[in-house]
C-alpha cells in the first residue's frame, strides 16, 4: 500500500444519512489505498466523516434536518426549492474553502450541486454517487416530465427552474438544463443493487454502473446479540427521518409482543418518548438507534419504511420485508421489492396489528420468498461494492495521477 496519497479527491454531500452513509466504506477504501480525501459536509457529520480517514471541510447549509422533517413541506416544490437554495449559498463557502487546494478529481452525491460546478470551473473529472435508483431511457417522458408538468405552469414554479437556469448560466453550464444537471451525470457510480432498479434494461449503462452495496463491517457501530430462547427476530425500523409514529410502534407491539418464540427489537428514532409505547413486553426491546446490519444479519424479518439503504441491506442479508414506505422514493422501493418477490408492500394506513403480523407471517414461512433471496443476495456479491467503486474512480483520475 502507498505510504503517501496518490491524489487529492474531494467529496461533497448534504447532512442526512441516508446520502452520507452510502458513501462512507466508498472513501474508507480510497482512503486505504493511499488517496488523501477531503469531505465537504456540514458540521453535524464531521465526526462520521472523519472515521473514515477523509479530513471534514465544514460549510454551512441551509436545507432542514432530520430533526424537523416536515420543514419539507408537502408539494413537490417544497421538495426541490430548498436544494437550489442550499446551492446557491454554499457555492461561495465551498469554492472558498478549497481555494489553493483543489482536488483532481470530485466525488459527489446527487443533491450536491456546488460540486459539479466547482468540477467544472476547475477543469476535473467529477463522479457522481447514487444512493437510490437512477433515471432510465424514457424516463423523463413516462415519470419526471408529467410529475413537473403542473408545477412549470405555475409562478412558483416558473420562478424556481428560471433561477436554476440563471445558477447554471452564471457559472459557466447554461448549455445544460436542471433536469440534465442533477440526473445526467457524465459519470455515475450507483450505491445500490441492481435488483433494486426499476426498468434495469433500460438503464444507460455506459453512463451509471450499479456497484451495489458497501457496507462495510460496521464493527464501531457495536453488534446487537441475539437473546437466548428467541425462535424468531424481527426487526422493526423506519430509518432515521420519518421516525415520529407512535401509533404505528404500538401497533407493531400489539402484533408481535404476544407472539410464542418471537422476539422483537424496535428502533423509534428520538422524536418518540418510550412511555408513547404504553406497555412493552419483555419480548420487545426498544431503541431510538440500533446497530441495523448487525441486528439484520441475524434477523428472521424486517418491517423497514424502504429506504434505499434499509432496503439493500434487507436484500443483502437474506430478510423477508414488509415495507411500509412513509415518503420519497420509498414508495417505488416498497413495489420494487414487492415485485421480486421477497417483500409485502403494506401502505401506511393499513398497517395495524392484523395486517402486520399476517404479512410477516406469510413472507417467513414460505420457502420460495428465501430461494428468491438467497439468488438475490448472490447476485449482490458479485456486484463488487466499495473495492469495485474504487477501481472506477481510479480509473477516472488524470493520467499522471492513475
Amino acid at each position: 500500500m502507498p505510504t503517501t496519497p496518490r491524489a487529492h479527491i474531494a467529496m461533497f454531500s448534504i447532512a442526512a444519512h441516508g446520502h452520507v452513509n452510502p458513501s462512507l466504506e466508498v472513501i474508507r477504501e480510497l482512503v486505504a489505498r493511499g488517496h488523501r480525501v477531503s469531505y465537504a459536509i456540514p458540521a453535524s457529520f464531521a465526526g462520521t466523516v472523519a472515521a473514515t480517514g477523509a479530513e471534514p471541510v465544514i460549510y454551512t447549509s441551509v436545507l432542514p434536518t432530520a430533526d424537523n422533517p416536515e420543514d419539507w413541506g408537502t408539494e413537490l416544490i417544497d421538495n426541490i426549492e430548498p436544494f437550489l437554495e442550499d446551492a446557491v449559498q454554499a457555492l461561495p463557502q465551498l469554492a472558498g474553502a478549497f481555494d489553493g487546494d483543489e482536488p483532481d478529481l470530485v466525488l459527489h452525491d446527487i443533491t450536491s450541486y456546488p460540486a459539479r460546478v466547482l468540477a467544472h470551473r476547475w477543469g476535473v473529472p467529477a463522479v457522481q454517487l447514487w444512493p437510490n435508483l437512477v433515471p432510465w431511457e424514457g424516463y423523463a417522458e413516462e415519470v419526471g416530465d408529467p410529475a413537473t408538468a403542473e408545477l412549470k405552469q405555475t409562478e412558483r414554479g416558473r420562478a424556481y427552474y428560471a433561477r436554476f437556469a440563471a445558477w447554471l448560466a452564471g457559472n459557466g453550464l447554461g448549455d445544460l438544463s436542471s433536469d440534465d444537471f442533477v440526473a445526467r451525470p457524465r459519470r455515475g457510480l450507483v450505491l445500490i443493487p441492481e435488483a433494486l432498479q426499476p426498468n434495469a434494461d433500460r438503464v444507460d449503462h455506459a453512463r451509471f454502473t450499479f456497484v451495489g452495496a458497501c457496507q462495510g463491517d460496521r464493527a464501531g457501530q457495536g453488534e446487537w446479540k441475539r437473546p437466548a430462547g428467541a425462535e424468531k427476530v424481527l426487526l422493526v425500523s423506519l430509518g432515521s427521518s420519518f421516525t415520529d409514529e407512535p401509533a404505528f410502534y404500538r401497533e407493531c407491539v400489539k402484533a408481535f409482543g404476544d407472539l410464542p418464540g418471537w422476539h422483537v427489537v424496535l428502533q423509534i428514532g428520538s422524536r418518540v418518548d418510550p412511555s408513547a409505547l404504553g406497555d412493552v413486553p419483555d419480548s420487545v426491546e426498544v431503541h431510538s438507534w440500533v446497530p441495523q446490519l448487525s441486528v439484520l444479519k441475524q434477523a428472521d424479518a424486517f418491517i423497514t419504511h424502504a429506504g434505499a439503504g434499509g432496503s439493500q441491506e434487507g436484500l443483502a442479508t437474506a430478510t423477508p420485508m414488509v415495507a411500509v414506505p412513509q415518503a420519497v422514493d420509498q414508495f417505488g422501493n416498497a413495489d420494487m421489492l414487492q415485485s421480486l418477490g421477497v417483500a409485502r408492500h403494506l401502505p401506511k394506513e393499513e398497517a395495524d396489528a392484523a395486517s402486520l403480523r399476517a404479512a410477516v407471517l406469510a413472507l417467513v414461512d414460505d420457502p420460495d420468498v428465501a430461494a428468491r433471496l438467497a439468488r438475490i443476495q448472490e447476485r449482490m456479491a458479485g456486484e463488487g461494492g466499495s473495492v469495485r467503486a474504487a477501481d472506477l474512480i481510479e480509473a477516472e483520475l488524470p493520467p499522471a495521477k492513475s
